[in-house]
């Protein structure tokens, strides 16, 4: 038995309406991340290394180390740079970050 046309029609409808919805997500998602990459790459370069380095697991200390600069100056950029990209916390530079798939991927030979 066939089923009505009005449901079919329906149905139509209900995957058209679920296909738009998926889409109108996914272009505010990628507009978000489009205006995130926007802002880190109007950081300085120094202003963008530190951010990805403590997101890294990296201490200020370490960070100056090898950046041959004094740990007041590595706070001075992260404060910098977590102002200029809208960052509250660390935590939140840590999932930016993420979301732009700034780290170096990690060997597995480890």
């Amino acid at each position: 038995m066939s089923r009505p046309r009005c449901e079919i029609t329906r149905d139509l409808l209900d995957a058209v309406n679920v296909g738009l919805a998926r889409d109108r997500a996914r272009r505010e998602h990628e507009e978000a991340r489009s205006a995130l990459r926007a802002r880190f790459e109007a950081l300085t370069p120094r202003e963008r290394a530190i951010p990805i380095q403590v997101a890294g697991g990296r201490l200020n200390k370490q960070i100056a180390g090898e950046m041959g600069i004094t740990e007041t100056t590595v706070k001075v950029h992260r404060g910098n740079s977590m102002r200029k990209i809208k960052a509250i916390s660390l935590a939140e530079v840590c999932r930016m970050v993420d979301k732009l798939k700034l780290l170096p991927e990690k060997s597995e030979a480890s």
